[in-house]
């Protein structure tokens, strides 16, 4: 098998060997010189598409595998133990990068997860401009912008691959009166349209044609003075690219039916800190003072994760664990740790605590093995403070464990309650209702052994890890990029609590 550690060494042998610098071969890729650094030293997981890139440029093949994908192999049947920290927020960290658009000075992010999203926004960033440098131990990242981008030059082949390209609107309307930007790719969950963000936008003078592949954009910028309009769908990145298109949008905006979520309250606190006026912080109405110019150098904490936090506890729960997990953000788990309440999931929690960013509360939380019951009442998620969107899928887990039947209805998506039928690979029992209702009937005996690829939605793909460590025997998951877009190193993570997850290309 061959490691990242192996293909970076050949890439970095093979550059060296052509006379070419780092810079060189990431012009010649459209990407950033940061991100061939890391795949020279092994830190970045790099796909056969990237691979087959990389050889063309340097005119010579660098493997000669089938596929070159990144897969686990998970022996299951193994009880957890001990106790893991809740890193920080993956969306938190993606609207933060955007937002990083609206400052000309010098923005740090303090704890930011060193995932795939992250990676490829790092990626668009440098491609048009600006610096992104990482500190030594890849915990903080120092983002200084040009005097003007270069949005000419947006590494496309980064910007397709991730869904939070869209929230470059926003910033991006206050740096060119018109400009080009790819669809938002990423997860495959289904036709969930961008037309809720054009009618927020066009409130602050963005008009949008989509053609050809392109979001193309024309700003005239709205009179001075109060305005105020309601968003359509509550939806987070909405209210993201709202806000940081209101920022520095002279006069007030008021915003209504924002979403009030954890990583929106971070951007908001972001943004206060970078003095813009913000009221009504974790509330569905949020008045946002803009401000002409914004140049300030800042350092900023980034809240942990209630979905990573989640994927762990449901870790616990279906390998039947004892488990502690630290710094848990509890004012967006309330409504999940209820459900499992009434399905007598047995768990305690410490006195609350503050995040370092000042603002997120924070416990500690033990779950125990339990003998769980199906609760009377269908999950669906809801904006919060409801049970929120990204967590629905690991009660598919957390129900197939459970005495009686659960029906979850994922009202949001099209198609991603498809996926979770995947679980039946595992021994699940689950019957699909509809494109968006799934009743699964527990307990399960979980069984591996098999092969299964990764379907292209972030959260089932997880579930499937999670419930292969559940699973007698040995199941091999296929083509694994999709779960390093949200998570940082969850398998040598898990590996930690006592989990046994192989990694390996192939």
């Amino acid at each position: 098998m061959t490691s990242a550690q192996d293909i970076g060494a050949l890439i970095r042998d093979a550059r060296v060997e052509q006379g070419m610098t780092q810079a060189q071969l990431a012009k010649a890729l459209n990407t950033s010189q940061s991100a061939i650094g890391r795949i020279e030293a092994g830190h970045q997981n790099i796909s056969i598409e990237m691979v087959n890139r990389v050889s063309h440029v340097l005119g010579r093949t660098l493997i000669t595998t089938g596929s070159g994908l990144l897969n686990f192999e998970i022996e299951g049947g193994h009880r957890l133990h001990g106790s893991i920290e809740t890193r920080s927020s993956k969306n938190a960290a993606v609207a933060l990068l955007c937002a990083s658009l609206l400052n000309r000075g010098t923005t740090t992010l303090r704890g930011i997860a060193r995932i795939e999203e992250v990676n490829r926004l790092e990626e668009v960033l440098t491609s048009i401009g600006v610096s992104c440098v990482w500190n030594e131990d890849h915990t903080d990242l120092t983002l200084t912008p040009p005097e003007k981008l270069d949005l000419a030059s947006m590494d496309v082949h980064a910007a397709v691959r991730t869904r939070s390209i869209v929230m470059f609107l926003g910033p991006l309307i206050h740096h060119q009166k018109s400009f080009a930007l790819p669809y938002a790719g990423g997860c495959n969950l289904g036709t969930r349209t961008v037309e809720p963000h054009m009618q927020a936008l066009q409130h602050l003078g963005l008009s949008v044609r989509a053609t050809d592949g392109y979001y193309h954009c024309d700003v005239i910028p709205p009179d001075p003075g109060s305005r105020q309009f309601t968003l359509t769908e509550r939806g987070d990145t909405v209210t993201e690219n709202a806000i940081m298109a209101a920022a520095r949008t002279p006069g007030t905006t008021t915003i209504r039916n924002a979403s009030p979520n954890y990583m929106v309250q971070d951007l908001c606190a972001f943004l206060v800190k970078l003095g813009v006026p913000i009221e009504g912080i974790g509330s569905t109405t949020l008045r946002i003072t803009g401000v002409d110019d914004i140049n300030a150098d800042i350092e900023y904490e980034i809240s942990e994760d209630p979905i990573e936090a989640m994927s762990l506890l449901t870790a616990g729960i279906v390998t039947e664990s004892q488990l502690e997990i630290t710094r848990v953000p509890i004012e967006f788990l309330e409504i999940e740790l209820a459900i499992l309440d009434e399905m007598k999931l047995s768990y305690s929690l410490t006195d609350e605590y503050f995040s370092r960013n000042g603002l997120t509360r924070l416990v500690d939380l033990t779950v125990r093995p339990s003998d769980l019951i199906a609760p009377p009442d269908k999950i669906h998620p809801m904006p919060f403070p409801g049970l929120n969107i990204d967590n629905l899928p690991f009660f598919a887990v957390i129900a197939a464990m459970a005495e009686g039947t659960t029906t979850i209805f994922d009202w949001v998506y099209d198609n991603r309650a498809i996926h979770l039928l995947d679980l039946q690979k595992l021994g699940a029992n689950i019957k699909l209702l509809d494109p968006h209702r799934i009743m699964v009937t527990g307990p399960t005996r979980w069984r591996g052994g098999g092969q299964i690829v990764c379907p292209s939605a972030l959260r089932p793909s997880v579930c499937l890890l999670l419930a292969a460590l559940a699973a007698r025997g040995t199941t091999t998951l296929r083509d694994t990029y999709v779960i390093n877009r949200g998570y940082e190193g969850l398998p040598e993570r898990l590996n930690s609590l006592g989990a046994e997850i192989r990694t390996f290309r192939q």
